[in-house]
């Protein structure tokens, strides 16, 4: 382990208290900590400023994409444990992370399987057993896709692995909240779709909506969370019938400029 190469962990946060602690606690094996702040307001960048092992630098929110590309500019070293600020690294995952970076080998990204939680309690199913992403990599190999402003996707050159042991998603902190980033992740899909040039339908906003509940909650088993399944369910439903409305909405705002504009 002493002969490892060396790690930065990278978060993004933007109103975080409560959860960006215990964040940084879990990541505090590796061998420096930066965090990308979006000016927020609870006392996240005062709790960051504060801490002993991190580099805190506070940049405007564009998108997600272009957050996490700035981010990834900052980091010293080659390898790059991406997080979220309400993503808990556990002590098996931490193991296999060292080991694995450790190791002479030729794959140079690895995805993390998720374990989601519902405040507290595990969500098992809704959707979200299959989920995985992208958070170790190496900075030279892999640079997030310009393609997509929300839901990033990282391009690697090179080969890709898998960890066993499973990250920690502290996804849901109450419903509104959660209400919150689903309707904002639906508007800054519309803003994508719009510059697709992809147009709004009717028959596609309530197809698509009642498709991704329909989806999650049956097919993918959601009803066997309970409650929370079915809370989680239509959150996510509303935030696909959300990125219909706000693509309606810029159409609308699109052609309102062209008449003004017009002679």
């Amino acid at each position: 382990m002493c002969n490892r190469e060396k790690i930065t962990a990278l978060i993004i946060t933007y109103n975080e208290i409560g959860y960006i602690e215990k964040c940084l606690e879990s990541v505090s094996f590796v061998d420096e900590i930066i965090v990308v702040d979006s000016f927020s307001t609870d006392g996240t960048y005062e709790y960051l400023l504060k801490h002993h092992k991190v580099k805190v630098i506070q940049n405007p929110f564009e998108n997600f994409t272009a957050q996490k590309s700035f981010a990834l500019k900052q980091a010293t070293h080659d390898w790059v444990l991406f997080l979220d600020a309400d993503e808990i690294v556990p002590t098996p995952l931490k193991n296999e992370i060292l080991e694995t970076v450790s190791k002479q080998t030729e794959i140079v990204a690895y995805w993390f399987f998720r374990q989601f939680m519902f405040q507290n309690e595990k969500l098992r199913f809704s959707g979200w057993q299959t989920d995985k992403n992208y958070r170790l990599f190496r900075k030279s190999k892999a640079k997030f896709s310009d393609r997509r402003i929300v839901h990033e996707t990282l391009d690697v050159e090179g080969t890709s692995g898998i960890l066993n042991e499973k990250l920690t998603h502290y996804c849901y902190k109450n419903y509104e909240d959660y209400k919150s980033k689903m309707l904002n992740y639906g508007r800054l899909k519309a803003i994508e779709c719009f510059y697709r040039e992809r147009k709004f339908n009717y028959a596609a906003m309530y197809l698509k909506t009642g498709w991704k509940f329909f989806n999650h909650y049956v097919l993918r088993l959601g009803f066997l969370d309970g409650k929370k399944g079915y809370v989680i369910c239509y959150l996510n439903a509303l935030g696909v019938l959300e990125r219909f409305r706000e693509l309606k909405r810029l159409e609308q705002k699109n052609e309102l400029a062209y008449y003004l504009v017009m002679p």
